[in-house]
């Protein structure tokens, strides 16, 4: 005896969380970025600006305030680069790509040898005086951001369509 199938019922239709991602990119792995790269929003703000939070307790940005500010940014740039490197899945990396990702280390290196300059000896408050977070330093940390940005914008995949007249076909 075979068994028979009702053709009057239609098949139940897949919900959308189940179905895989049409643009082949892992929303999951985004997600996960993106909630690492604000949890490191939050420690850097807590450590750039702790009135915020109501933890100011000195007039100037010390050690810890520094420290705090670098993990925070760290945390912003392995989020960035999990979430950005998720659009590139089944697909390899363009050199621009790569590219960006040393920029976004770089970007971290600058900042974290200009927010640390006095402890690393090469400041203009060398220890064994109070660490200050001078103007200088600060314009250091902003030019790292500044490249980190830059690296990010360089890990944004791009797409070509099929279509696409930029690229025309070689003539004979």
């Amino acid at each position: 005896m075979s068994q028979t199938t009702d053709l009057k019922t239609p098949p139940r239709p897949i919900p959308a969380w189940q179905k895989p991602p049409k643009n082949g990119f892992s929303a999951r792995r985004i997600r996960t970025g993106l909630a690492i790269t604000l949890a490191g929003l939050v420690i850097f703000l807590l450590g750039a600006r702790p009135a915020l939070f109501g933890a100011d307790r000195s007039p100037v940005i010390g050690f810890v305030q520094i420290a705090v500010f670098l993990i925070g940014l760290a945390l912003v740039c392995m989020g960035g680069y999990l979430s950005l490197m998720a659009l590139w899945k089944d697909r390899q990396t363009s050199i621009l790509a790569d590219i960006g990702l040393r920029l976004v280390a770089t970007g971290y290196v600058i900042a974290v040898f200009a927010g640390m300059a006095d402890i690393f000896g090469f400041g203009s408050h060398p220890l064994p005086g109070i660490p200050y977070f001078g103007a200088w330093q600060a314009r250091g940390v902003e030019i790292g951001q500044a490249v980190i940005a830059l690296g990010f914008l360089l890990l944004i995949p791009i797409v070509r369509r099929q279509g696409d007249s930029s690229q025309k076909p070689a003539s004979n």
